[in-house]
């Protein structure tokens, strides 16, 4: 698997601690240490473990927002560990594998498995799926609210109120925030908030949350909520 250029780059700030939590499981060391500083380097935390005793032991302890699984494993199969995961808990699984086939994707679905994804890969791909499926997997508050310590945000009707008071927002603020809503604790690209709308561009992408942090941060220059993942984009944490 080759890494994109901007991987090679100084290392970034670790993630913040509400971040999605990431299981590797991969016997092969290379892989696991190079998924796991990349999905660092965007913005999830994460924790690796060798086979699926070790990942076993480890989610005794701790809770994960996806597993990312290789197939082929000793011992006991990521086919099998997924088919006796499934049986106790329904956490998001993206299966890796070496092989191809339809028979053995069609398996893995059947066993349970949220998606797959076939070596070698562009660790780009790899990103997009983890947050197709942290998308799917999360209890998306669409036509609900989301809080931010004095603020509350509908997000059907786009409506921002602060103590019970509205606060008043452009039309672009409540796509964004409506946009980050719908993605809570997943990093959103400045790529994808230029074509979410008319914004003029990524940089004035920044602009715009920046205005948008005035509106729901008590303190703008050191935002909680809505955070900037160094090189990436931006991340909204609401309670």
């Amino acid at each position: 698997m080759t890494l994109p250029t901007p991987i090679k780059a100084q290392r970034k700030a670790a993630p913040d601690d509400n971040a999605p939590h990431i299981l590797v499981v991969d016997d092969d060391s290379r892989i696991r240490d190079l998924l796991a500083r990349y999905l660092q380097d965007n913005g999830f935390r994460v924790t690796t473990a060798v086979d699926a005793e070790t990942a076993r032991g480890t989610m005794r302890g701790l809770t994960f927002d996806l597993i990312i699984l290789d197939v082929m494993m000793p011992r006991e199969s990521g086919l099998d560990f997924a088919r006796t995961l499934r049986a106790s808990s329904q956490v998001p699984i993206l299966m890796l594998t070496a092989r191809a086939e339809p028979e053995q994707r069609i398996e893995g679905l059947e066993t349970g498995v949220d998606d797959y994804l076939a070596k070698p890969f562009d660790p780009r791909e790899l990103l997009l799926r983890v947050g197709n499926v942290l998308r799917r997997g999360a209890s998306s508050p669409s036509s609900g609210e989301v809080r931010m310590g004095a603020f509350v945000f509908h997000v059907a009707r786009g409506e921002l109120k602060r103590d019970g008071e509205t606060v008043r927002l452009t039309e672009r603020e409540r796509d964004l925030l409506r946009y980050f809503a719908q993605r809570p604790g997943i990093p959103v690209t400045r790529q994808e908030l230029a074509k979410d709308g008319d914004s003029g561009g990524e940089r004035a992408v920044d602009v715009q949350i920046n205005r948008l942090r005035r509106k729901i941060e008590n303190d703008p220059a050191n935002p909680v909520y809505l955070q900037t993942v160094r090189g990436k984009g931006y991340i909204l944490y609401p309670e």
